[in-house]
C-alpha cells in the first residue's frame, strides 16, 4: 500500500484511498505555484485514457517547476477486468530506504531526491456514459520542497528527452570522430537556441553513444596495445604505459614520443592539460598535455586515455606523465575545473602551481548565466573581465564583492564556486607565477585549434596512437613553416632604442612582438626617483598611483609591481622606462629568457659535454649564416621565393641524415 501523505498544518493524516477533493486539500503547508484555471487538474475533469491523463498532468507540472511519475495501479472490477484506478505523484514522493551494507559487496547510499512530497493526482476509470473514460478523483498541489524555475526544470529526467531526429544526428556526428561537447554547440546552433538550452544534456549523450557502440572494446584494446608495442619496436625512444583491470581490459593508457619529450625538456615551465575531451569511438575520457614553444606555437607533449575520471585515475595519469618526463613537473599547470584532478596535482604535483583555464572557465558561461542575468548579462561578462585583469588582490576582492551585489548574484552558486576557487584562476592571485602567456585570447585560441585538430585523427581507438603521431608530425611541420615565415619576415624597429635592436637579435619574432609592444609604451610613462634604487612609474595622463620599481645598477636586478615578467617572461613598460632613464642601452641577460630566444631550437638531440664548446661555435656560425640569408632574401619577392624554397629542400635532407657520433639521441 501506498504511504500515506501528512499534512502538518492540522496534524491529520491524508490518504490517497481518500475521495477527496481540491477543496479538501488546500491546508498543506510547503509550496504551491498558482497556473491559469483551463490548465489546472481539477476534481471530476475526464480524459480519454489514462494516458491523455498523465500527459496533461506531466505539462502541468512542469509549469509549476517538478516532474511526476506513475506510482500506484489498483483494479476493483474482478480479474482480468484491467484497470480501474490510477496514481500520479510528484518526483519527489515517499521516501528511499537506506541500502544495507555488505563487506562483501559495498552498497553506494547515494542522496536521494524523495522528501516525502504529498502532492499527487488520482485519476478513477468510469463507465456511467457506456464509454469508457477516466476522471480525477483526487488532486493536491502542496510542496513540502522548493519548486524549480523555468530554467531548471528542463533538466529534470522526466523532461530530458532525445528525439528520433536529434539521436540520428548525434549518431553521424559520432561517427566524423568530434566531441560531444562539439555535438552539443552545432546542434544549438542548427535549432537556433542559446547554449545549454537543449532538451537534453552531454551525459544524455554520452549514454546514448554508450548504447551505440557497434564494435567490441576488448578486441580494440587489444589491438591498441599491440599498436603502442608495434611503435615502441621502430622507434625506441616511444614511451607508454598502462593497466589492466581484473578482467584484463584495458583500464587506462598513456603515452609520448621522444621529440614530445625533448619539447618539454625545454618548454616544460607552464603546461595544459586538457582533460574536456573524450575518444567518441571509444568512450574513453581523454588528457592532452599541451605546452608553448619560444615561436608562440603550441607544442604536443603527451596523451592519455582513462576508463573513470576520479583521483586515483588521474594520479596515474600524472605519475605516467612525469615518468615519461624524467621527474620533471612543470612549474605551472593550467587545467579545467575538476575537482579530482585538483585533488591528484596537489599529491603527484605538490610543488607545481595548479591553475584553472580561463577559457575553460567562460565558455560555461553563457549556460551559467545567460538566464539569470538577461539583458545585463553582457554588462557583467564586462564587468567580469576587468576584475579578472586587475593587479592587486585587495582590488579585486572589493571589486568582486561590488559586482555581487550589483547584479543580485549573492546567492548565485556558480558566483560562488567561482570566488572560492579565485586563487586558481583570477590573475591578481597568478602574476608570480609563470604561464607563458598562455592566459590570453591569442595563445589560449591556438592551443584550442591544435587540440581540435589533434582530436580529428580519432576513428578506431586501435589506430589512434598511429594516426596521432602523424598528426603531430604534421603541426611540427606547420609549426616549423610558421617559424621560417616569422624568421623571413623583415623586423620593422619602432623606436630606435638600442634596448630594441638588441632584443630583436635575440629573441624570436613572437617574443620580441611582445616586449616591442612594450618598449613602445613605455615611452607614455615617467618615472620619479623615491629614494636610491626606488621608482615611482605613471603614465603621463595620470596624477595618482602608479607601479613601483626597484633597480638594483650594481647586480642588474629590476622588479615591478605588476610582475609582468614573473607571469609571462617579458619586461614591462614600467621598468623598460625605468631601464631607459638608467641609459641602459642592453636588456640584461636574465631578462632575455632562454625560452623565448631564438637560438633555442627543438631539435631532440642532447650535446656530450665534451662537445659543448665546439657545438656552440657550430651553432653560432650558422646563426651568423641564417641571419644574412634572411637580411638577403627579404629584399625582394624573387629572392624570398628561392630562399623558401632552397630552405624547404634543405631541411628535409638535413632530417634524412643520421645524426654524427659528437651527439647523443634520447
Amino acid at each position: 500500500m501506498m504511504d500515506s501523505y501528512e499534512d502538518y498544518s492540522d496534524q491529520r493524516s491524508l490518504s490517497l484511498d481518500d475521495t477527496s477533493s481540491a477543496d479538501e486539500s488546500q491546508h498543506g503547508v510547503g509550496l504551491s505555484l498558482e497556473s491559469p484555471a483551463d490548465a489546472t487538474p481539477y476534481i471530476s475533469q475526464r480524459f480519454s485514457t489514462h494516458d491523455d491523463a498523465y500527459e496533461f498532468y506531466s505539462e502541468f507540472a512542469k509549469r509549476c517547476g517538478f516532474s511526476i511519475r506513475r506510482h500506484r495501479t489498483e483494479g476493483k472490477d474482478g480479474v482480468g477486468k484491467g484497470l480501474t484506478r490510477r496514481y500520479f505523484v510528484c518526483h519527489r514522493a515517499g521516501n528511499t530506504p537506506i541500502k544495507a551494507s555488505s563487506d562483501s559487496k559495498p552498497q553506494r547510499n547515494r542522496k536521494s531526491s524523495r522528501c516525502g512530497c504529498q502532492a499527487y493526482m488520482r485519476i478513477s476509470k468510469n463507465m456511467d456514459s457506456g464509454v469508457p473514460e477516466w476522471r480525477v478523483t483526487g488532486f493536491a498541489n502542496h510542496h513540502n520542497h522548493e519548486l524549480l524555475q523555468p530554467n531548471q526544470v528542463r533538466f529534470l529526467p522526466a523532461y530530458r528527452t532525445i528525439s528520433e531526429t536529434d539521436k540520428n544526428r548525434i549518431f553521424m556526428f559520432a561517427q566524423t570522430g568530434i566531441s560531444v561537447q562539439q555535438m552539443m554547440r552545432l546542434m544549438e546552433l542548427e535549432k537556433c537556441v542559446e547554449p545549454g538550452y537543449l532538451p537534453f544534456t552531454e551525459k544524455d549523450v554520452r549514454n546514448l553513444l554508450q548504447a551505440l557502440k557497434k564494435f567490441d572494446q576488448v578486441d580494440d584494446s587489444v589491438d591498441l596495445l599491440r599498436m603502442c608495442k608495434n611503435i615502441k619496436d621502430k622507434d625506441p625512444h616511444f614511451r607508454y604505459e598502462y593497466t589492466l583491470d581484473v578482467n584484463e581490459r584495458l583500464e587506462n593508457i598513456a603515452w609520448s614520443y621522444a621529440s614530445s619529450i625533448h619539447s618539454y625538456d625545454i618548454f616544460g615551465d607552464a603546461v595544459v592539460f586538457d582533460t574536456t575531451h573524450r575518444l567518441t569511438s571509444f568512450d574513453m575520457p581523454l588528457g592532452i598535455w599541451v605546452g608553448m614553444n619560444n615561436y608562440g606555437t603550441p607544442c604536443f607533449f603527451a596523451c592519455v586515455l582513462l576508463r573513470e575520471e576520479n583521483t586515483r585515475s588521474f594520479c596515474w595519469a600524472l605519475k605516467a606523465f612525469l615518468g615519461f618526463m624524467n621527474g620533471k613537473a612543470p612549474q605551472t599547470i593550467l587545467t579545467d575545473q575538476n575537482v579530482s584532478l585538483k585533488d591528484a596535482i596537489e599529491k603527484e604535483m605538490p610543488r607545481t602551481k595548479h591553475a584553472l583555464c580561463i577559457w575553460f572557465i567562460v565558455a560555461k558561461f553563457p549556460s551559467w548565466f545567460n538566464a539569470v542575468l538577461g539583458e545585463r548579462y553582457n554588462e557583467w561578462k564586462s564587468e567580469f573581465y576587468r576584475l579578472y585583469n586587475l593587479e592587486m588582490i585587495e582590488d579585486f576582492e572589493l571589486g568582486w564583492g561590488s559586482m555581487v551585489n550589483s547584479f543580485g548574484l549573492t546567492t548565485n552558486r556558480h558566483i560562488s564556486n567561482l570566488f572560492a576557487l579565485r586563487m586558481h584562476w583570477a590573475l591578481p592571485y597568478l602574476r608570480n607565477h609563470f604561464l607563458a602567456g598562455m592566459t590570453t585570447t591569442g595563445p589560449s585560441k591556438s592551443i584550442n585549434a591544435f587540440i581540435q585538430r589533434f582530436l580529428s585523427a580519432q576513428t578506431r581507438l586501435a589506430h589512434f596512437v598511429e594516426q596521432a603521431a602523424v598528426a603531430i608530425d604534421f603541426k611540427d611541420q606547420a609549426g616549423e613553416q610558421q617559424i621560417m615565415q616569422q624568421n623571413l619576415q623583415n623586423i620593422l624597429l619602432k623606436t630606435g632604442a638600442p634596448m630594441e635592436s638588441h632584443a630583436a637579435s635575440v629573441l624570436t619574432p613572437y617574443a620580441f612582438c611582445k616586449l616591442q609592444e612594450e618598449l613602445v609604451l613605455a615611452a607614455h610613462y615617467a618615472s620619479f626617483m623615491l629614494e636610491e634604487g626606488y621608482y615611482l612609474v605613471r603614465h603621463h595622463t595620470e596624477m595618482e598611483g602608479g607601479h613601483k620599481v626597484i633597480w638594483s645598477s650594481q647586480d642588474f636586478i629590476i622588479n615591478c609591481s605588476c610582475r609582468q615578467f614573473e607571469f609571462s617572461g617579458i619586461l614591462c613598460r614600467h621598468a623598460l622606462r625605468v631601464l631607459s632613464a638608467m641609459n641602459c642601452f642592453q636588456i640584461p641577460e636574465q631578462y632575455l629568457p632562454i625560452r623565448w630566444c631564438r637560438f633555442y631550437n627543438t631539435t631532440p638531440v642532447k650535446v656530450l659535454q665534451g662537445s659543448l664548446s665546439e657545438h656552440a661555435d657550430r651553432v653560432q656560425a650558422l646563426q651568423s649564416m641564417v641571419s644574412s640569408l634572411v637580411n638577403e632574401s627579404a629584399k625582394s619577392k624573387e629572392r624570398l621565393d628561392i630562399a623558401t624554397e632552397q630552405i624547404s629542400m634543405l631541411l628535409s635532407r638535413i632530417k634524412e641524415h643520421p645524426a654524427s657520433v659528437s651527439v647523443q639521441r634520447y
